[in-house]
């Protein structure tokens, strides 16, 4: 589809010159508004609020590569601020809805297909991070790469991404997805579909304070008696992390407890600056899945890392590797 159907440009009222005047112009140019910004299409981003769309734009470049606009608002209902910086995880979800939206707009995968995600990453300038007079201007770099398809259809790919915000390089980031078809996910998915997929009850959280969070309804993490190691909490009634019915814990939710786990761990706030994740299996909704954190070396660059671990029935369905921020004196 081309951009342009998302770029409005109304043309100004007509302006009535006398007779004299006009035999006097050599051109006259119709006035006209400057470019309107408007988000992309909530489905295109497999979203159902319409407030939870980051992106405002797109363009091709060629056959594998694509410019992708986008606004971080200053101020969000979950991803919130940290300490004057932009949430990490709001980035992610960027990269996450500027793979789906390549796929749908240039690659014609249609509405109502299922996306399996395998990995997705974020690597990002502290500073750039910082929030702004303004909600920041983002552009976003998309380099496909690794594209398989069924016949005409597109089964899958990996992208890469170069994130710019208000023209500086602000990071880096990237996710592999494959799609299917509503008939391959049903066979994929069998009963958990649909009214079969019921979550177990809801957990009670731990203290908001000790992840980062001022709401307890923003905590995603459970305690149990094992040190290091919490069971994911599952509140399928949450207006983000839940935007919409599904049947499985979706990727964002292991994202935020891979963070709040990271908090947990080292037991101090702290700025997520990458992070790294695989998913290998789905993550249920009617099994606990608990989540561990473990320190791993450090390296050069002063960054923490800690790899947090999610198991459900035993069997690990994602790892994610955070790298935190140095912390300042």
């Amino acid at each position: 589809m081309s951009v342009s159907t998302f770029r409005v440009e109304s043309a100004a009222p007509s302006i009535r010159y006398a007779e004299s005047d006009l035999r006097s112009l050599q051109e006259i140019v119709e006035p006209r508004y400057p470019s309107l910004t408007t988000t992309v299409p909530k489905e295109f981003v497999h979203r159902a609020s319409i407030a939870e769309v980051v992106l405002t734009d797109w363009e091709r470049v060629d056959e594998q590569h694509f410019t992708v606009s986008a606004q971080w608002p200053r101020l969000h209902s979950f991803f919130a601020s940290l300490d004057g910086y932009h949430d990490p995880l709001l980035i992610a979800e960027t990269i996450r809805q500027a793979g789906l939206l390549v796929a749908h707009t240039e690659f014609g995968v249609p509405l109502g297909h299922n996306f399996l995600m395998w990995d997705l990453s974020v690597d990002l300038d502290a500073e750039q991070l910082r929030i702004g007079a303004a909600p920041a201007t983002v552009v976003i770099e998309i380099a496909c790469t690794d594209i398989k398809r069924r016949g005409k259809n597109l089964a899958g790919l990996h992208f890469d991404a170069v994130i710019h915000r208000d023209g500086q390089p602000a990071g880096t980031g990237g996710a592999t997805f494959t799609c299917a078809s509503p008939a391959v996910y049903e066979r994929l998915r069998g009963q958990r579909l649909g009214s079969e997929a019921v979550a177990i009850p809801l957990t009670s959280p731990i203290a908001p304070q000790h992840v980062g969070r001022l709401s307890p309804t923003s905590v995603v993490l459970s305690p149990v008696p094992a040190p290091d190691c919490w069971q994911l909490r599952v509140d399928t009634r949450h207006p983000v992390l839940f935007d919409h019915p599904v049947d499985h814990v979706p990727g964002m939710v292991l994202l935020e407890a891979a963070r709040q786990a990271t908090i947990a761990f080292l037991g101090r706030d702290c700025l997520p600056v990458g992070i790294t994740s695989e998913f290998t299996r789905y993550a249920e909704l009617d099994a606990p899945c608990m989540i561990e954190a473990c320190s791993l070396p450090p390296c050069a660059d002063g960054r923490e890392h800690v790899l947090v671990t999610g198991r459900q029935d035993g069997t690990v369905v994602f790892t994610s590797t955070v790298a935190v921020a140095p912390a300042t004196a």
